[in-house]
């Protein structure tokens, strides 16, 4: 059905373009095929006041103009808008000067629609182009979209691309996810039209990906955590360095790396791999398999001679459903997770097709156990029930639990019965249920949880990523509680008890011996929760080099889950211009990070300190010291307030970094008499030390 969906679109694509005859110098006609906008439909201005990311300031109409625009209207959780990321990198690589796509995120859910989790997922993504927060859905509407993803485009002139919708009405836009050839049609034909007439710009646009700001971390966005007492082994998926890291359970030393760092698909040894953004792990006495994401397949380490080897799928994304056959002849859309079971069985939260599969490891065959691959959150039999993106898997007694991230639910599958039941979130039949409360059955609510684990009894323990909260649920009673994390909006990274632990988006749990060891994605870190003293910490690797890529500086360690807060005491000033004057006093042998920026955010109630818009976040990769801020004092009181982030360097051996996070406290006196137009802030850097 989704494959006769993709043939009548581009169908429609063409039917409802300008189709046009071009004529030769002589007497010969040949029919060629021309796409271009409706010049009676202009495309309408991007609103003001929209936050946009990956670009210098908004941008306009006008800015586009001489380039085919691709408006990808997206949100970042639904697995249907992840898997059109490699088409739209795809038209971007054929026509890097021509095209540009702009990314319309209007957000599904709350934490969604946050800018900093925005800006985050850009970067996870690897998005080079730019992209709004349409939080609000006023360019949504604006367009007409009704479904994620839909697609728009404005020719070189600014006018839209009017097709035929589903109902046969004109439209701006087309929903669903399309392959590369129709974008290549539609795009190629827009640019050989206008090139020939002279309307292409080839000028470069002025882009700064979130990626240039962001340092080289040990870990980059881990998407799961697998902890073995048997072998005293912690493994991780290191998702956007696409390798998996191996470290001792107790020393938290690196044995072993996985994979070249590199994406790819490539088996071979331990140093020859590759992965595409792997995610979940499930160990059978000295295999480890991997959900191997976005090359949509499942690989099979073999611990022991130290390779890598693929067990399921063709590494092409399956294009419509199937029933399943022999694993290395069927595709595979987006596994998330694995989880092993009984014997030889090995069941796997397909994501995309929004089922949940098995692989019988003797026969080599694979197919759907559960969900009618219609997306919803309907229970009954497992032919009947209806899932929505399962992202998370744990396996006990016959029950296989899952997280099912866009219903944001906790679900599990009763493999003796064939039944599904709903243990946590909404009632049956509503995707947009959504929330953070605890309570029992038809009361509680999640959002967009990706993770489930527990022990050979008793509860179940979540990761509630889009909540940034860590929750655990009684499986019998269906009452469910926060363990940690804090109820103000957005995640946070704060090492300590339950009153002052933070997380941001965790995506993945392992539990073993009373501990409960997380995947907190968005920190870019493997935290560590001891369930008996009730204390949340961060692993850090003693031998954090052996996770450098390429000899690239890297972030190891460093103090920004210890809540650090300075308090400075009354300073006086007098009225007028003046500047806050900070200055950084670097440990010897150690220097600014020259690849990671300076950040700054500065912060008053406008009674005393007035600082303009521009200059309350200071950005700056390797600031000239001391860094000075322009501000504007009136006679009264305030109090300053600042959130600084710091990344350092060893001077001379660059390779190992370390990044510093303080809040600044300053009350500030303006007084007409004072004899001082500068706040003077002394801050001295100590580095941490690591683990023995």
């Amino acid at each position: 059905m989704r494959k006769l969906f993709l043939i009548l679109s581009v169908l429609l694509v063409l039917i409802g373009s300008s189709l046009v005859l071009a004529q030769n110098g002589d007497d010969d006609v040949e029919q060629e095929e021309i796409i271009r906008g409706d010049p009676n439909v202009p495309a309408p201005e991007f609103p003001e006041g929209l936050d946009w990311v990956n670009v210098p300031r908004p941008l306009s109409i006008e800015d586009l103009r001489g380039k085919v625009v691709v408006l990808d209207f997206w949100t970042y959780g639904c697995i249907n808008c992840i898997h059109m990321i490699p088409v739209l990198e795809q038209l971007e690589a054929k026509y890097p000067d021509e095209v540009v796509v702009i990314g319309v995120h209007s957000a599904k859910f709350e934490n969604e629609g946050q800018t900093d989790n925005l800006r985050q997922i850009v970067q996870r993504y690897d998005l080079h182009h730019p992209v709004i927060n349409d939080k609000d859905f006023v360019v949504w509407r604006t367009w007409g979209v009704q479904a994620w993803p839909s697609f728009g485009f404005i020719d070189p002139l600014g006018n839209v691309l009017v097709v035929q919708g589903r109902d046969g009405q004109p439209s701006a836009t087309l929903p669903g996810e399309f392959p590369f050839e129709l974008f290549d049609r539609v795009v190629g034909s827009m640019v050989n039209y206008f090139d020939k007439t002279g309307d292409i710009n080839r000028d470069a646009l002025d882009i700064t990906p979130e990626s240039d700001f962001s340092p080289n971390t040990a870990l980059a966005f881990p998407g799961k955590v697998l902890a073995d007492t048997a072998s005293n082994r912690l493994f991780i998926t290191d998702s956007n360095h696409h390798r998996i890291v191996i470290a001792d359970l107790n020393t938290y030393e690196v044995l072993d790396v996985i994979g070249t760092g590199t994406r790819g698909l490539m088996d071979g040894s331990f140093d020859e791999a590759r992965f595409n953004k792997p995610q979940g792990l499930a160990l059978s006495e000295n295999t480890l398999y991997v959900a191997d994401t976005n090359n949509h397949a499942i690989r099979a380490v073999d611990l022991t001679e130290r390779t890598v080897s693929t067990v399921a799928g063709t590494g092409e994304q399956m294009s419509q459903r199937t029933q399943g056959g022999l694993a290395l002849e069927v595709s595979l859309a987006s596994p998330w997770d694995v989880e092993m079971g009984d014997e030889y069985t090995l069941y796997i939260a397909m994501a995309g097709p929004h089922q949940l599969w098995k692989l019988d490891l003797l026969d080599g065959v694979i197919g759907p156990l559960v969900g009618s691959g219609i997306e919803g959150l309907q229970d009954g039999t497992f032919l009947q029930a209806q899932l929505a993106q399962p992202s998370g898997l744990f396996y006990r007694d016959g029950q296989l639990y899952f997280a099912d991230s866009e219903s944001s639910s906790i679900r599990v599958a009763d493999i003796r019965r064939q039944t599904v039941r709903t243990l946590a979130g909404p009632r049956q039949n509503n995707l947009f249920d959504f929330g953070d409360v605890d309570g029992g059955p038809g009361e509680s609510r999640l959002q967009h949880a990706l993770g489930v684990t527990g022990g050979a009894d008793g509860p179940l323990y979540i990761a509630d990523t889009y909540n940034s909260k860590i929750k655990v649920l009684d499986p019998e009673t269906m009452e469910l509680t926060t363990l940690f994390g804090l109820n103000d909006a957005g995640g946070g990274y704060r090492d300590g008890g339950a009153d002052v632990a933070e997380f941001d988006e965790p995506g993945g749990l392992a539990f073993v011996d009373g501990k409960l060891y997380v995947a907190d994605t968005n920190n870019q870190a493997i935290r560590v929760i001891d369930l008996d003293a009730g204390e949340v910490g961060t692993i850090q690797f003693p031998n954090a080099e052996a996770l450098q890529i390429s000899d690239q500086p890297t972030v190891i360690a460093g103090n920004a889950a210890q809540d650090k807060l300075v308090e400075f005491p009354d300073q006086t000033v007098s009225a007028g211009d003046g500047e806050i004057v900070l200055n950084l006093d670097l440990p010897e042998g150690y220097k600014l990070n020259d690849l990671a920026p300076f950040t700054a955010e500065w912060i008053s109630s406008g009674e005393g300190i007035v600082i303009e818009e521009e200059d309350h976040l200071v950005r700056i990769v390797e600031p000239e010291l001391p860094v000075r801020v322009p501000v504007k004092f009136i006679e009264g009181a305030d109090l300053l307030h600042g959130d600084l982030t710091i990344y350092y360097c060893e001077a001379v051996d660059e390779s190992l970094c370390f990044v510093e996070k303080v809040t600044f406290d300053v009350p500030v006196t303006v007084d007409a008499d004072g004899d001082a137009s500068e706040l003077a802030l002394d801050y001295a850097i100590v580095p941490p030390v690591l683990p023995e």
